[in-house]
């Protein structure tokens, strides 16, 4: 098994690799390793095309995370941060920390207000969700309301919008739109270490999602004391939900998809192998995608979620139709 697992990295990591190679050098502007010795060229590599890239891994990757974490406590395959509203919470928050609060010119207080704003719109959407699944034991009352707490969060959202100024507007509607680009290296420090932390420590949670994926009773069992590996779960989800949010914007489909993916690709329900394909296929998705933003147009940018819901859309239809799928 651990064989299987490690030929499988093996084979992300180089594909991985592959595509930050092509993400770094390719583009609006080909870059090679001539050019770096040019000021301009070099500052673009430097400070545009490398925060760029370690975004693109660090967001699809923890993305991907959250979604297996969600997808794992609620014991449905069509949870993700997007679908259940974690994604839109977390819009609202910043929403409100960016039109209201924008004119903070200090950078770290500027930054951290929407990182914090981002994280706690997220750990309150997913209270709620969590606490409306312990009421109802049924899959698609959870996502229904899931969609529902999107759709009101997302009309109060609409409303601070309006009566926004047209400065501010224009700014939270750049970020709605979802990008992997607007990070600079300062965002880079903040963004690696607690992305870093929080997606290693799911992996010390392996042996207790693999309880719980069966059943609550069988993990307390076991002697897993489930409220608080809950609560774990949905502080992780949070912080890396928030924070990719913040700096990104929503992203869709990509924390919904991937562990999908990664369960029909590699047929395993071992959650510390999943823990890791669905990192390593989270950021060759992310990567794949900007990538694809980057080539198609060379005088505007496209939004990374135009292609990430054309990725992502299929592999739902394909669980929604397939009747063999299963989360685990």
């Amino acid at each position: 098994m651990h064989k299987k697992l490690t030929v499988h990295v093996i084979i992300l990591l180089v594909i991985t690799s592959a595509l930050l190679f092509v993400n770094l050098f390719f583009g609006s502007i080909s870059i090679s390793l001539a050019d770096l010795k040019e000021g301009i060229v070099s500052d673009i590599f430097y400070n545009i095309r490398i925060p760029k890239t370690i975004t693109a891994i660090l967001a699809g990757g923890s993305l991907a995370i959250s979604g297996l974490l969600m997808q794992t406590l609620f014991r449905n395959p069509l949870a993700g941060p997007y679908v259940l509203g974690v994604s839109s919470g977390a819009g609202l928050f910043v929403a409100i920390a960016m039109i209201l609060f924008g004119g903070v010119s200090n950078y770290f207080v500027g930054k951290s207000l929407i990182s914090i704003s981002a994280i706690a719109g997220s750990l309150l959407i997913m209270s709620v969700v969590l606490f409306i699944s312990k009421r109802s034991r049924s899959n698609t009352t959870v996502l229904l309301v899931g969609i529902m707490i999107s759709q009101i969060l997302g009309a109060f959202q609409g409303l601070i919008e309006y009566i926004s100024n047209p400065a501010a507007l224009k700014s939270f509607v750049v970020w709605g739109m979802g990008s992997v680009s607007n990070t600079s290296s300062k965002d880079i420090y903040i963004l690696l270490p607690i992305c870093f932390l929080f997606c290693v420590m799911t992996l010390f949670l392996a042996k207790p999602l693999n309880a719980i994926l069966l059943n609550e009773t069988y993990a307390q069992n076991l002697g897993i004391n489930v409220g608080r590996l809950r609560l774990t779960i949905i502080f992780i989800t949070a912080i890396l939900t928030g924070l990719i949010t913040a700096f990104c914007g929503p992203i869709a489909f990509v924390g919904l998809s991937v562990p999908i993916a990664c369960r029909l690709l590699f047929k395993s329900a071992h959650q510390l192998h999943q823990l890791c394909y669905c990192f390593l296929l989270g950021a060759i998705t992310l990567l794949f995608c900007d990538t694809v933003c980057q080539l198609l147009s060379n005088s505007y940018a496209i939004p990374i979620n135009t292609i990430t819901t054309i990725i992502g859309s299929p592999v739902v239809i394909y669980l929604i139709f397939s009747r063999k799928e299963s989360l685990t």
